[in-house]
This record gives structure tokens, sequence and C-alpha cells, in this order.
């Protein structure tokens, strides 16, 4: 079924950390996606791993068991979709340093994002988390170990002393962390090929990240998620890459989540331009170079951010992207092969609305999302223009509530339904040329349109600092929740991972239990905590 498609291998992304479907969801819906063309899966599980022992608080309240892990497998084997798992190992690690049993692994003590790689305790924590996943996922021919955008790397205090000896940069220190997980991914499982996100090999000078090593350990993907990649500068990317050594070469494109933290409705002829970008690069190299794509879909720009678009709300970008992959481009002949997969009269690829909503699994939550996000919002604005008196009612209403939970928005500032102080505003940072950034969360879910890295956050401290805080609801009884115990992660050799236990305020850093409270809507769960992730 490969069509033309330049690409061997078309991953379809499933982001777990926010509005995870439940099995039932799966088997509807991988069947679709192997009709679609797709032919392998790229799971990125986060919290929802039913990691177990001392790692058993990363867990989400409502994680995945592990029977239903071996169920998902299954379904996926049935449909012919080869699963991938991805697990973070360096930079995106806030599920995991939030805690504050583990908070002492931090590059940065207030920032939860990357992870302190001088500490023979880093090294054997991803290792157990691999040892875990790979446990489950023993027929794995991959493994993604993510290590992109690894912010403040070389800012904590053992890599600053690191930093002052001669020859030593911040990118030897990442080859360095990256070699060692890589290494330990094929020592333990030398039939498991590692991957990994590029963004932090880019600016390496050819020589020393062919002396490295890493080029014969693992595999680069190479993400952009603009409409308008640069197709030339890919290729010299790819060549580049090549001449250190590596064998094969990945693509990511996205086929939602990467338009706006809140995005609600997919814009769809953006991800399609996105697709056909990418084919071109295919077409400017040799043909056995990239050994694939994966066509991600980020449910969330962050661990502490709110949703973007559903999963099911993607479906109809998704189904395009795929079948343009694998016919090589969106003609008229291609478009009527979508309509009728997803049971579309008519296909609009340049708004949001199309001639029904389509008869595919998820279907109605797409139709629910698109009356909320496009008439109950404009039919809101307008009574809110047409009567001055409610609009200042309604003004003065929010932001009392503002002061309390939410961040409060004047202007172009963006409100964000995360743990912050009270009264905290996040302003929307300039980019290049003084143009507002991106994103203000350090994630690669709000990627710039052509890869580039977007500004740091505003409010990372107060995220940094644990999940908890004035924002957060206490527990269902509005008792403490149970602390982490202590315990020993056995690693590589001379390493562990000492547990440290939380403190014992209703406050402490364990993590948010998702799920607490959840409504039922149209066999869908919605979530009235930004951080809920009851599976819909």
């Amino acid at each position: 079924m490969s069509g033309s498609s330049p690409f061997q291998m078309r991953l379809v992304h499933l982001d777990l950390k926010g509005a995870p479907p439940k099995v039932s969801y799966l088997s509807e819906i991988f069947p679709l996606f192997r009709d679609l063309g797709a032919n392998g899966l790229l799971i990125e599980y986060e919290d929802m791993f039913p990691y177990d022992g001392p790692l058993r608080l990363l867990r989400a309240r409502h994680a995945y068991s592990p029977s239903e892990i071996k169920e998902i497998l299954h379904l996926a084997t049935l449909n012919e979709l080869e699963v991938i798992p991805l697990v973070q190992t360096f930079g995106h690690m806030e599920f995991v340093l939030k805690h504050k049993a583990l908070a002492h692994l931090r590059e940065v003590a207030l920032f939860p994002n990357t992870l302190n790689p001088h500490e023979a305790e880093s090294l054997a924590l991803v290792g157990a988390m691999i040892d875990q996943v790979m446990d489950l996922h023993p027929k794995a021919r991959w493994l993604h170990v993510g290590c992109d955008e690894v912010y403040y790397l070389g800012e904590g205090e053992a890599s600053r002393r690191w930093l002052q000896q001669e020859q030593n940069t911040k990118a030897k220190l990442c080859l360095s962390h990256v070699k060692a997980v890589a290494s330990h991914v094929l020592a333990r499982h030398p039939a498991t090929m590692p991957l990994l996100w590029d963004d932090m090999l880019r600016g390496v000078p050819e020589d020393q990240l062919t002396a490295s090593g890493v080029p014969q350990l693992a595999q680069p993907v190479l993400w952009d998620y603009g409409a308008d990649l640069d197709v030339h500068g890919k290729a010299l990317l790819m060549e580049k890459y090549q001449k250190c050594g590596f064998s094969r070469l990945w693509a990511a494109s996205a086929f939602k989540g990467a338009t706006g933290a809140s995005q609600a409705l997919t814009p769809t002829e953006h991800h399609l331009r996105n697709h056909v970008q990418w084919l071109q690069v295919a077409a400017s190299g040799p043909a056995d170079v990239l050994q694939g794509i994966v066509l991600t879909g980020w449910q969330r720009y962050d661990h502490f951010s709110v949703l973007c678009e559903l999963l099911p709300v993607g479906i109809p970008s998704l189904a395009v992207c795929l079948q343009s992959l694998l016919h090589g481009g969106f003609a008229e002949d291609v478009k009527a092969r979508v309509e009728n997969f997803l049971g579309i009269s008519s296909l609009n690829i340049t708004g949001f609305t199309s001639a029904g909503t389509g008869s595919f699994p998820g279907s109605d939550i797409l139709a629910l999302v698109t009356q909320v996000s496009l008439h109950l919002h404009s039919s809101v604005d307008e009574l809110l223009q047409r009567d001055s008196r409610f609009k200042r009612v309604i003004s003065n209403m929010y932001f009392k509530t503002a002061r309390g939970r939410l961040a409060s928005c004047v202007g172009p500032t963006r409100v964000w339904l995360c743990p912050q102080s009270p009264g905290q505003v996040e302003r929307p940072r300039g980019g290049a040329g003084g143009r507002p950034a991106a994103r203000l969360l350090p994630r690669r879910r709000g990627r710039v349109a052509g890869g580039e890295r977007a500004s740091q956050p505003a409010a990372a401290a107060t995220a940094a600092a644990g999940p908890r805080g004035s924002g957060w609801r206490s527990g269902p009884t509005g008792q403490p929740r149970p602390r982490p115990r202590s315990g020993t992660l056995t690693g590589p050799p001379h390493a562990s991972v000492q547990l440290r236990p939380a403190c014992g305020s209703a406050h402490s850093a364990d993590g948010p239990r998702r799920g607490e409270e959840q409504e039922t809507w149209k066999g869908a769960h919605v979530f009235p905590d930004p951080h809920g992730c009851e599976r819909f």
C-alpha cells in the first residue's frame, strides 16, 4: 500500500500527555489509520505508562495498566501498525522532575524540564524508565529517546564548573549524555535502534558530531512543522548528517497541535502544505536516506499547558496528510478518497467547516467542538458588542475570577489555565523582528513554523517549583495525597537513584492526580481541570 510515497514508514504520533484515548476508541481508530496509509505508531506515553516499583510515582492516576498496553500493542499488530515507544530522557522531563523525590536531578533547581547530565543518578533514572517501557515492548525495532529542546543545559552549577574547563562546550555536554543513553539502549536491548529529535544536533560542527560516536548509536528525526518549510535548508542538513555517519534519517511533520497552544480546530491547509514541502525534501535527496516520517499530533505544548486540538478533531487533517504522502500530493482524486474514508460529502481544507463532520470514529466530538468554537464564541462576542453594560458586568466578573485561579488577560495577553500565582500574567514575548513569539511555554508542540525555538516562559519558575500551588485543587476528600515512598532504582553500574520523600503538606509536588473531576459528554469526558487527562 506504499503507492508513490518516498517514505517507507509512515508513523502516526499519539501524544498521551493530555486527553489520552480509551483503548476502546483506539480499537476503532486504528483500522482507519491503516486504511489511510499509516503503517506505524509513535506512542509518547509520558505519565500514562504504568511505571512500577520506585518509578510508580511517575504514573498518572488514570494511567494505562500493563494489560491495556498489551491490548494496544495487539490492536496495532492486527492493523499492521508497528509501534515505536517514546521516552523522554533529557529535555521535557517535567512529568518526572516535578516530583520532590526527584527534584535534585534537575539541571537548574527552579526548572523541572531538564535533567542534570552530571549526576550518575540521572542516567540510572532514565535507564530504569527505558527498561520498564521496553519490558512491555520487547519486539520494538526502534525506541525514541527524545533529547530535544534541552533548555537550560549548561546553566546548572555543575555544568558551569564543567564548562570552565578548556575545550568543554554545551554541544559536547549534550552529545555525552545522548551517547550514554543510546549506549544503554543498545547494551540492554541490542535489537532496538534509538531515535532522537535532531534540533540539538543542528548547530554542532560536523567534526565534533562525527567524533562523538553518536551517529553510530542512533538515528536522528528531523522535525519541521512549517507550511513554508525550507526545502533547500533541509536538504543541506540531511547531507550534513550523512557526512557525520548517520546510517538512516527520519522526518517529522505535524497533522495537529503545532499552530497554537490553545488551538481548538485544526487548520488543515497549513498541515497539508507542510507535508507537500516534506515530499519535496524527500525528492531532493537519495531515495534510501529517509527511513520514514512521523506525523506528529501534539496534545499539549507542555506538561503544564492546556490542551490543544483533541485527536478526533485532527482526524480529517491526518487523513489529508497521510493520503497526500501516499499519493504524492492532494489532487482531486485524492480529495475524493479522503471524503470517502471520512464520510464527508465535501471536504473544506481552507476553513474549519465542511459539509458535515463525517462518520469516522470521534466525528461527534469534532461536531461539538466546532459548534462551541465557531458558533457559541461568535454569539457571545456579538452579545458583548451589542450591550456595553453587559460587557462591563462580564469583564468585572472575569477579572475577579482571574485573580483566583486563572491568569488574567489584557490585550494580546494569553490566558493560561496553568498553576500560577494569583494575579500572575503571561505576556507574549517578542520573536524575531519584534514579532510575538509563537509560544510562551518551552515545548516542541509550539515550535515556530520554520523549526526555530521560541522564547522561554515568563512564568516557568512558578510551575518549576512543583505543579501544586494556589491554583491546584486538593484531593477529593480535601486530605493530603500519599507521599512517594523512599526507594532505590537500580541502574547502570556504580549508579542508583535515591528517591527522596516529599514533605507532608497537602501541596507536596508529587504531581497532579488527574481526572479527579469529569463529566460525561456524548461518550467523551470534559476536562474541567486543565490538567485533567481522563481518557475520552
